[in-house]
This record gives structure tokens, sequence and C-alpha cells, in this order.
């Protein structure tokens, strides 16, 4: 329990506050839970791991039978959404979310652990997801020790993908852009990412965005409260957009699936992405697509509706 008697430093209500003596308080989110040998609702196992002393990650495996069980899976390298300073790859939300996923997919999923801001700063998140996807290509390599045996024994490291949903988009978004740059361990290539509802923004309104109410948004106190620097909502982190940004040719997969909602403040800015990368010339195949009436992830957060079963059909299809 934190104490009434401390002093809130900052806040950003209805998220979490940040006392004086540095404790956080999560006002949302779900509860922790433990990996399952076998999910009783989907069959798929699942096991935590730890990549590096800062990075853990719970991975899944599908229940297979005859003659799939001899088959080589998709890899999956998932990013949870929360704003970058709530939820986790262990919640009772994105474990529920991935046995779905793993079940009706068939792939491996890698589901990353990375540190949450304000207690570290965001540019964590993004730097402990590529450790994670490099140690996945990693396996690729004959030298590699201490090597995963389900990504081993059952990987196909020839269809590797990323995704997320929220702020685990807008990380799979720069990955590909640094894979792009960089290169991958053993030359593994990303075959594609899916960006669902992802979370960019900038300090200008796009399409219908209210100006009025512009930086009274979530989104815009979120980004400010995690990158509280001058000039930081125009960061090609948030803003793929803004004039210092890598060019978005340099999308390092061949597939890309960008997902939005009718009703979710992020969608005017999934679909002016899907448009830039069509506009700059990247050689890939993209799809946009929307799902009207519904609101931001929902899929995650009202995983039995209708809209969002056919939400994970659609993830599914894209991850053969």
């Amino acid at each position: 329990m934190v104490s009434n008697a401390k002093t809130i430093a900052s806040e950003l209500v209805p998220v979490l506050r940040v006392y004086q003596d540095g404790t956080v308080e999560r006002l949302v989110g779900s509860p922790f839970v433990p990996p399952s040998l076998e999910d009783p609702s989907t069959g798929v196992s699942s096991k935590d791991t730890t990549i590096s002393p800062p990075v853990s990650a719970r991975l899944y495996l599908p229940k297979l039978s005859p003659p799939a069980n001899q088959q080589k899976l998709p890899i999956l390298v998932y990013f949870h959404g929360g704003g970058f300073c709530i939820e986790s790859a262990f919640s009772s939300l994105y474990h529920d979310s991935m046995n779905s996923l793993v079940s009706r997919a068939k792939v491996i999923v890698v589901s990353v652990e990375y540190r949450l801001a304000p207690e570290h700063p965001v540019q964590a998140a993004y730097e402990d997801s590529w450790t994670a996807l490099q140690w996945v290509a990693s396996h690729s390599l004959e030298d590699t020790i201490d090597k995963d045996p389900w990504l081993i024994e059952n990987g196909d490291f020839d269809r590797v993908y990323i995704g997320g949903d929220s702020a685990g988009a807008n990380i799979a978004h720069n990955l590909t852009i640094r894979a792009g740059a960089e290169g991958l361990f053993g030359g593994v290539k990303i075959l594609g990412a899916f960006l669902a509802h992802p979370y960019f923004w900038g300090s200008v309104p796009i399409g219908s965005e209210s100006v009025s109410a512009h930086e009274e948004n979530l989104l815009h106190r979120t980004w400010a409260f995690v990158y509280p620097a001058p000039g930081g909502m125009d960061h090609p982190m948030i803003n793929p957009f803004a004039r210092d940004a890598p060019s978005l040719l340099g999308i390092g997969c061949s597939r890309l699936l960008v997902c939005v909602a009718g009703m979710d403040d992020l969608r005017e800015r999934g679909i002016r992405y899907a448009q830039a990368v069509r506009e700059s010339g990247w050689g890939g195949d993209l799809e946009l697509f929307e799902v009207g009436g519904e609101g931001h992830c929902f899929h995650i957060l009202n995983p039995g509706s209708d809209s969002a079963k056919n939400m994970v059909n659609r993830l599914a299809s894209f991850l053969k």
C-alpha cells in the first residue's frame, strides 16, 4: 500500500502516480499470472525465460498434432501495449491474448517483457525489445549457446514476424526501421510486421483530431510524461512523420499489416502511416485493416466480441 502521507511528485491520471520518494503507483493494469504447461482453453504451452539481466520474455508453443508437429512454425516476437508505462508480458490480459493468437495462428510467440517508464527512460523499452529480437535471431547461428529448445526444434527462421498493439506497435515500427539499417544476427530477415492500433502522435493535430483539445488528450499527456524532453512530441520514436524521422523506405520487412479501429483516437495516425509508407516507395506488401465501431485495442480488452474474434483471425492469417 502507498501511504496517503506521501507527496505526489507527478501523476498521469488515471494511469499512475509517482511520489517524491520514487514510489510508482500504477492505477490500472491486469494482474500477473504464471505460465502454464497447457492452457485448459487452448492447449497452448507457455514458459518464461531470461534473455539478459533486464530483459525477459514469455514463450508460447501451440498444441500440435501430426503431421503439423513435424513442421517448422513461424516465429512472432510480440511487444505489449500500455503507453510504455503500464501492463506486462506476464499480465493476465496479454497472457490470455497470446494464448488465443497462438492457438489460432499456430505460431511460436516470444512476448517481450521490456522495462517501463517512469522508473526507466522510455528508450529502455526500445533497447530491451531490440535485445529480445536479436536473441531470437541468434538462434539461427550454429555457435550460439544456451539456445531455447522450442525455438530450435520448432521455429522457422525464414518466417520471423514482429508485432504489437499500441505502444507495442510503435516499438515494432521502430525495430523494423532499425533492422533495415543494421540487420539481425545470422542474416535473419523480418518477413512481416503487424501494427495493431499503433501509438503515433505529434505536436500538430492531423485529420479529424481535435485542435483545441489536442494537448489535453491522454495520448499527448502520456508521451509528455514518459519522454519529458523539449521537442519530444515530434521525436521520431513517437512521430514517424517528423522532419528528422528516418525514411519509411527503410522499413526492414517485406510484409506490413496496419490495423486501425473506427472509434480509436489513433485511427488518423494509423491511416496516415499506411499512406506514407506507400508514398515512400517501400516495395513490400502493405494492407490497411480497419474495424468500424470499435475502440482502441478492442481485440485485447474485449476478446469475446465478434469483432475481436475477426481481428484475431486476420492477424492469424497474416502470420503464415
